[in-house]
């Protein structure tokens, strides 16, 4: 379901496919170190890979927190990563202006988790043709998500992803409802987890949303189990000093092993 993807490898596999980058692009070097690597481990297990990554983070809690580089200039730096290694891309977009742009540079636009209900985003985004990856809010149920591949696929493009992101649960905290998964994989649509914002804790006392990255391995293998088409993870070679959610980043030298139980979560089930 996702061989409509430009440049994507390993589709007749039958393996999930991954969705993973740092969460923002900080700068070429390291979003070249970053991607070397997971294609590296994609190409050795036979893994769909797009790499991820935003130009910039319009959601954050605090003013002074950092946001990017600089949309064209990171822009670029995912088209390189796109060109030097022969992999689709997905970054994120926030306005409904922001689509035609984004699309110039990679082949998924991603509608965030608290945009997702945007009509008019949804539909500026369905409007380039791409592949959108929308995220489910963490306010609505798995069954609400249809109205989003609705409008997305009756503006005229067939091509939606749906990715789960957890639910609210009190006032810091996230949880994963794994009903959720097959409920939405009923609308005809592959379906993601994410793996590392589920386990954010949002609205921290600092201002710097925390996390629970031991827990990523609990709920990719969760994700798997109960037939979950792809995964989404930010990954990162220091994440306690990376721009943005370190908190709940997976650490880098950790993904390939992680990749390989989950495959044999995913053979076992098959």
């Amino acid at each position: 379901m996702i061989t409509n993807i430009p440049n994507i490898k390993h589709t007749l596999s039958g393996n999930f496919f991954l969705m993973a980058g740092p969460c923002v692009i900080e700068g070429e070097e390291i979003a070249l170190k970053i991607a070397e690597k997971i294609v590296t481990i994609s190409n050795k297990l036979e893994i769909p890979l797009i790499f991820k990554g935003s130009y910039r983070k319009a959601n954050r809690s605090r003013l002074d927190s950092f946001t990017g580089i600089g949309d064209e200039k990171a822009l670029k730096i995912l088209k390189k990563v796109s060109e030097e290694f022969g992999i689709p891309t997905v970054t994120d977009i926030h306005e409904s202006h922001e689509a035609a742009i984004a699309a110039e540079y990679v082949d998924v636009l991603q509608i965030p988790a608290f945009l997702c209900r945007q009509t008019d985003l949804l539909l500026a985004a369905a409007r380039t043709g791409k592949i959108i990856n929308v995220k489910k809010g963490q306010f609505l149920s798995a069954g609400s998500m249809k109205f989003a591949v609705e409008k997305i696929q009756e503006s005229g493009n067939p091509n939606v992803i749906l990715t789960d992101r957890g639910n609210t649960f009190g006032y810091q905290d996230i949880i994963v409802d794994y009903r959720g998964i097959p409920e939405m994989r009923g609308f005809g649509v592959p379906v993601v987890m994410d793996c590392t914002h589920s386990l954010q804790q949002p609205n921290q006392a600092s201002g710097v949303t925390g996390g629970k990255p031991a827990l990523i391995e609990t709920i990719a293998k969760a994700a798997i189990a109960v037939g979950a088409d792809g995964l989404f993870i930010e990954t990162h070679p220091d994440p306690a000093n990376a721009k943005s959610d370190g908190a709940n980043m997976l650490h880098l030298d950790l993904l390939e092993d992680l990749m390989i139980k989950l495959l044999r979560i995913r053979k076992a089930i098959s």
